[in-house]
């Protein structure tokens, strides 16, 4: 049998094949051509060629090689095609992910069916991006409310350890200073006010106590002596306020939360309001809404109160409910820490998830606070995943002599102690 590669005339002159260009004979998309003898010139046979795509040039194949599986009987090139791949969250739910085939199942009329593999992979990248964008927003948002707590404030404050996982010392203050134009008989709109709510929260570390302090409490205000625990506001801010406390209740604070009245009412709304449950309320803020303020009524049983009404409870002092009129400061603290843990509920509802950027960005705005955003949030965070706790107040008594209300120290230490164990 004669050489494959070789063939010969009938004069014994030795014959090639012809060289082909196959740049020039196909325009480029042919890369090599193989021939394949199958007998001798002399028995007017021509040679076949395989044919295979661009993408370089194939080395040649001995003749006795096995065909390449799938190969046409006649000689013709295969292909596979192989689909892009697709853009968008509905295409990826229609299992259209993969490059080439497509093993999603096909429904009747030839459209994919959804797996619920990828509908929960879905449903899990989208949380994740919603979740990613509201901690921007809470985190953009508290840095701006940092820079408004003052320098004197913060210098007070005493280092308790990072929040979550370390036990810390909040104070919460409230001031009674009111929005320009308000008609509330004594309100005065341009200062200097006193703290109109005085809370403090232990939290993180496992923590879970609040323990309010009624504003007519009488204390030693530091450089004035005796008065009411509301007075060292007015006197010295926020800063004297942190000394007056710590030096009355033997305690370190470690942070410090100022109540926004002007965006409390916007906070309370974007998480949908707050439900609470109260007997009767009828209560004349601002004098009223005769006098240009706001008037709350509510029937004994359960409400849904919106960011004004809200407001107006935590702030109601005196009830003109009939039978009502000999509630106090104590009362007022007690529905404080009611409206606080009815905000707790409302963060922590599955719900709260589709308001979650817009409550992330009115939180901060809602107080001002010496944390930034990773502490505060840290703060909010162990506030949703702790126990809740009882409201508490601390336990005073009218001044026999008159003037503010007293506690005797082992009253005094007894609350503290509770407070600090949470």
């Amino acid at each position: 049998m004669m050489d494959p590669e070789l063939a010969v005339d009938h004069s014994g002159k030795q014959l090639r094949p012809p060289e082909i260009d196959a740049d020039n004979a196909l325009g480029g998309h042919v890369s090599h051509y193989n021939r394949r003898m199958s007998g001798p010139d002399d028995q007017g046979e021509r040679p076949e060629y395989r044919v295979y795509g661009g993408g370089g040039r194939r080395p040649k194949q001995p003749r006795d090689a096995p065909a390449r599986p799938g190969a046409s009987g006649g000689g013709r090139p295969e292909y596979k095609v192989y689909r892009a791949r697709p853009r968008g969250l509905f295409a990826r739910l229609r299992g259209q992910d993969e490059m080439g085939d497509d093993p999603s199942p096909v429904a009747p009329g030839g459209r994919r069916r959804i797996s619920a593999r990828r509908v929960i992979v879905s449903v899990l990248v989208a949380l994740l991006g919603w979740l990613l964008l509201s901690f921007v927003l809470f985190f953009i948002s508290a840095q701006v409310q940092q820079g408004k707590v003052s320098g004197r404030a913060k210098a007070a404050l005493s280092d308790g350890g990072a929040l979550p996982t370390s036990a810390n010392t909040v104070l919460i203050l409230g001031s009674d200073q009111r929005l320009k134009g308000s008609k509330e008989p004594g309100a005065n709109p341009k200062g200097p006010s006193r703290s109109d709510t005085i809370l403090l929260m232990r939290v993180g570390g496992g923590k879970s106590a609040r323990l309010s302090i009624p504003r007519d409490t009488d204390v030693n205000i530091p450089g004035h002596g005796l008065g009411r625990v509301n007075s060292a506001f007015a006197y010295g801010g926020a800063a004297l306020s942190i000394r007056t406390i710590e030096a009355f209740l033997h305690i370190r604070i470690n942070h410090l939360v100022e109540v926004n009245f002007a965006n409390f009412p916007r906070f309370i709304d974007t998480l949908g309001g707050v439900d609470v449950k109260t007997g009767c309320v009828l209560s004349l803020i601002n004098g009223g809404t005769k006098n240009g303020g706001y008037t709350l009524r509510l029937r004994r049983g359960s409400h849904r109160l919106d960011g004004k009404a809200a407001l107006a409870l935590a702030r109601t002092r005196k009830n003109q409910c009939p039978g009502k009129l000999g509630e106090n400061d104590l009362t007022r603290a007690k529905r404080q820490q009611q409206i606080l843990g009815a905000m707790k509920d409302r963060l922590t509802s599955p719900l709260s998830v589709l308001r979650l950027p817009w409550v992330s960005w009115a939180a901060p705005q809602a107080i001002r606070s010496d944390m930034g955003g990773f502490s505060l949030l840290g703060m909010f965070g162990a506030i949703a995943t702790s126990p809740a706790a009882k409201p508490a107040v601390l336990p005073v008594t009218p001044n026999p002599t008159g003037g503010g209300l007293t506690i005797s120290p082992e009253r005094k230490r007894r609350a503290v102690a509770r407070f600090l164990k949470g």
